[in-house]
């Protein structure tokens, strides 16, 4: 069957089931974060959570152009499957965000939850103790 728009090209990497299991919640964002990231580094936009999208320049090249509309195209798509696999509090939320906006204003919202989660998972490891021998 030949991809067309209804039908895209199958991905035989297709990393997304990742993010199918669990929706963004109040008390999973590390795991969510994770799993966005490493779907979107599989389909090459993982750049649009590391930088603000620019301004349209006005009259540009069409090269330039075209490279400005291709970062905006990956924004959106990485703003809609973020969107996608949140709760409905968030999305109401985050809607009208970019994928860069949208990451930061949630690492401001879980980054005391973050933290705490990170010390308990440091403090469970150093008081495991190896048997002797």
């Amino acid at each position: 069957m030949a991809p067309n728009a209804t039908n895209p090209a199958p991905n035989k990497t297709s990393l997304r089931s990742l993010l199918e299991g669990e929706k963004l919640n109040h008390t999973n964002f590390l795991d969510w974060y994770r799993s966005v990231r490493i779907v979107l580094k599989q389909e090459k936009k993982e750049y649009v959570l590391n930088e603000p999208l620019p301004e349209e320049p006005p009259a540009i090249p069409k090269p330039a152009h075209d490279a400005w509309l291709k970062k905006m195209d990956d924004s959106i798509d990485a703003s809609c499957l973020m969107l996608a696999t949140m709760i409905p509090d968030l999305q109401k939320d985050l809607k009208n965000h970019s994928a860069y906006d949208m990451i930061n204003q949630l690492k401001e919202m879980f980054q005391q939850l973050a933290r705490t989660e990170r010390f308990e998972t440091v403090r469970a490891f150093h008081a495991c103790k190896m048997e002797d021998g």
